[in-house]
């Protein structure tokens, strides 16, 4: 199967880069004076993994999202977290100290044991539901701070369809262009 890549020069670039992203596009980097047969070579023997990968990225929903609207998703994300704890702590009966919105790379919300909340400033990106999901489950570790059957049915009192969505979630990728 012929790969369909992109090809970037790179003034600083020391060695030949492949990279494989969500969106299934796969881009080669090398350095200037590289040839592009080697590159090609390289791209060859690299095959395996490449398939691999781009397999992994198959059904995966991609979000773009462009760097300058990062701001905006902030105070997006502090709305929608504002509003939403304030909804769902009364359903559950809990109160939370603060809410605070993160760049976190790899959690999408966290709570403390003092009560206070912190959401990833991309929510604000994905649909509501999944949202409320993330909020809904970071508000039920105020009541359980562990992820035992207790905590997983005071998540489904709200969201009963919790497990089809963190699955969703998990195959949702926010990229930026």
């Amino acid at each position: 199967m012929a790969i369909t890549y992109d090809l970037k020069r790179s003034l600083r670039a020391r060695r030949v880069r492949i990279s494989v992203y969500p969106d299934s596009r796969v881009v080669v980097t090398i350095p200037r004076l590289f040839s592009v047969r080697s590159a090609e070579r390289f791209l060859a023997k690299q095959a395996r993994w490449i398939e691999h990968s781009l397999a992994q990225t198959r059904g995966k929903k991609v979000i773009p999202l462009a760097r300058a609207d990062i701001p905006v998703l902030k105070k997006r994300a502090a709305a929608l977290a504002a509003a939403r704890c304030t909804y769902f702590a009364k359903m559950y009966g809990v109160r939370f100290k603060k809410i605070s919105i993160c760049a976190q790379k790899s959690r999408w919300g966290s709570c403390s044991r003092s009560g206070a909340l912190s959401f990833n400033y991309k929510i604000a990106a994905l649909p509501e539901h999944i949202a409320d999901y993330i909020i809904v489950h970071e508000l039920c570790h105020l009541s359980e701070m562990n992820h035992s059957k207790k905590f997983w049915h005071l998540v489904a009192r709200e969201v009963p369809e919790h497990r089809a969505i963190r699955k969703e979630l998990r195959n949702t990728v926010i990229m930026f262009r």
